[in-house]
């Protein structure tokens, strides 16, 4: 098949939807398909290149942080996307759209569904109420156009239950395939562990670092590693200095990929107790990277772990250190649940499986078409 991917981040830009975006167009290009990917320019990239056989064409946008997009920002791609399309699809027949993200990639998709069939890839923050942090007013004002966006796609899917209960909730009866991230689970190592705890995210106030922050006031003997970069790092930074913690709690900022799986490697726990997730590819790193997992009961995230990680309440912090406390006093365990979490993740996610998934998909919207 002849595949056109549409996703506003693609890597090195944005977080987890950008390298799902590449990892995916890379495993259907070794499958045989061709892959052209449509994203945003930032400074310095090539507005056209090859990279492990996906073509990238980047169209121009204002874009100022690599690893989050504000919306008029995104609506910058909308605009250049629109006019590059309108040629690009006179040049080439493509046999399917992937979109990813309702909006705002959604809408540039609606406007060619005639000439490409279209399916559309949810991840979160495009869903109104997944992310309390951001764009709430935004999705009241825009839910018509998500709307049009979904009933001219062929196929809907989400990467977890959880979800697809929210699209139901804000968009009534659509029809939702659910399909799981991947992960190349045989580029991490789990190395020689240290006493140390990790979450990788952007810092949102939902991701519930400053729960686990609180909890290592009770703590000795652990060092907590908090990596990435967002809009509540100034709430964080006053909390450890408030609290006195800075000699055991560090925030480490953006890292590049192999920078951030060599902390995966070194952490004997990774911990995510956030109240909104969607199905975190932050999780599936860790458990490839034999890490001993902590995250949220009540959330996408419980999917992803099944029964290798220890589930805790979100905003709960006392939950959240007795946990924190039972995986470093029992390396046993530590040692047991990371095994386990390789293994779940080499059998459920590999991105072929994934991958062979998504050309069931698109063989089912030719058909219906």
């Amino acid at each position: 098949m002849k595949i056109l991917m549409l996703n506003y981040e693609y890597p090195p830009l944005g977080g987890g939807a950008a390298p799902v975006t590449k990892f995916l167009a890379e495993e259907l290009v070794r499958q045989g398909h061709s892959i052209d990917v449509i994203t945003m320019s930032y400074r310095g990239l090539p507005k056209e290149e090859i990279v492990n056989g996906v073509r990238i064409y980047r169209v121009p946008s204002l874009r100022n942080k690599i690893e989050m997009c504000t919306f008029h920002e995104m609506l910058t791609y909308c605009i250049s996307a629109v006019f590059f399309l309108s040629t690009v699809l006179k040049k080439n027949n493509y046999d399917i759209n992937h979109t990813h993200f309702i909006i705002p990639t959604g809408i540039v998709s609606g406007l060619f569904y005639k000439q490409v069939p279209y399916i559309i890839t949810t991840h979160g923050s495009d869903v109104p109420g997944y992310n309390p942090d951001r764009f709430n007013f935004l999705h009241k004002l825009i839910k018509p156009f998500s709307t049009i966006v979904l009933n001219r796609a062929s196929c809907i899917t989400s990467p977890s239950g959880h979800l697809k209960g929210q699209i139901l909730k804000n968009f009534g009866n659509q029809k939702i395939a659910i399909v799981p991230y991947g992960i190349s689970a045989d580029t991490y190592h789990s190395g020689k562990k240290e006493n140390k705890i990790l979450t990788a995210s952007r810092l949102f106030e939902r991701k519930g670092m400053q729960y686990v922050i609180e909890a290592m006031t009770g703590i000795e003997g652990f060092e907590y590693i908090i990596c990435g970069e967002g809009p509540y790092r100034p709430q964080l930074e006053k909390q450890i200095e408030q609290l006195n913690l800075g000699n055991k709690v560090k925030l480490r900022g953006h890292l590049n990929p192999d920078q951030l799986k060599k902390e995966y490697e070194s952490a004997a726990i990774f911990v995510l107790p956030s109240t909104s997730e969607n199905f975190p590819v932050v999780l599936m790193e860790a458990m490839a990277a034999g890490c001993a997992v902590i995250t949220s009961v009540t959330t996408g995230c419980a999917e992803v772990v099944g029964d290798t990680a220890l589930l805790v309440q979100p905003e709960d912090t006392k939950g959240i250190q007795k946990a924190l406390l039972t995986l470093m006093q029992d390396q046993d365990l530590r040692m047991e649940l990371g095994t386990r979490a390789r293994v779940r993740v080499e059998r459920e996610f590999t991105w072929k499986r994934v991958a062979e998934k998504y050309v069931n998909l698109y063989q089912g919207a030719l058909n219906k078409r």
